[in-house]
């Protein structure tokens, strides 16, 4: 590799080149996503718009490490998944902070402690320290009178918000976030985004982040659009 191109590489948080996905098997094989190529540099936002079932939460799957890389090269944080072992992909795992709609939170533990879970992954730090970190990360997100509240006494929205501060409490490079703001009002929403948008600043965090929320295209560096598995770019 030339050092032009180890330079370029190192920008780019991740790198896809053809990268194709089926779903199925036999005569309900299905192809999902068709020869997607992106790149995503250090601390850039992303925003992925399309329509419902077009493959966008299929791609941040893959991106996260969730799914096996069946054909194309997808890089990420300098790791190739094609073709990786199961030690990579938990490596890279622990550097990717991931919002999903299902909020998957724990029942049995309070909003502080699924919080902390994510600063759990951090090495070195004392339970002291992930336990501070946790709830500053609720307060950021507007939850600090619910801390010591479990799952089941929160509001859509805030379980939400306590998936949000969970996957920033980990201090990812790579934050994945599938419609985070579907569930929150407007002004929460915004709240929400410009914080995402500061960690990429600050952390230079890299983020991808899929909405069908008009409000909040702004806060991307570039936008992409998604339309039956393929990736068609728009303005940047």
């Amino acid at each position: 590799m030339s050092d032009k191109a180890h330079l370029q590489e190192l920008r780019q948080a991740v790198q896809i080149e053809r990268l194709s996905h089926w779903f199925g098997k036999g005569d309900m094989r299905r192809k999902v996503l068709q020869s997607i190529s992106m790149e995503i540099a250090v601390g850039e936002v992303v925003l992925l718009t399309g329509p419902s079932g077009c493959g966008k939460t299929t791609l941040l799957t893959l991106i996260g490490a969730l799914r096996t890389v069946e054909e194309g090269n997808l890089k990420v944080l300098g790791h190739e998944l094609l073709g990786s072992g199961r030690k990579i992909r938990q490596k890279l795992r622990r550097q990717i902070g991931m919002i999903f709609q299902g909020h998957n939170l724990l029942r049995c533990l309070t909003a502080e402690q699924n919080v902390q879970m994510g600063a759990d992954l951090i090495q070195g730090l004392s339970y002291r320290v992930r336990r501070d970190q946790a709830r500053e990360w609720l307060r950021a997100v507007g939850l600090a009178d619910h801390m010591n509240k479990f799952p089941h006494d929160l509001s859509g929205g805030q379980k939400q918000r306590v998936a949000i501060a969970r996957a920033l409490a980990a201090r990812p490079k790579i934050l994945l976030a599938d419609e985070p703001t579907a569930a929150l009002d407007s002004v929460t929403g915004r709240e929400v985004v410009d914080l995402l948008k500061r960690l990429a600043v600050e952390q230079a965090c890299s983020v991808l982040m899929v909405t069908h929320d008009p409000r909040i295209l702004d806060v991307a560096d570039r936008l992409l659009k998604m339309e039956d598995g393929r990736l068609l770019p728009t303005i940047s």
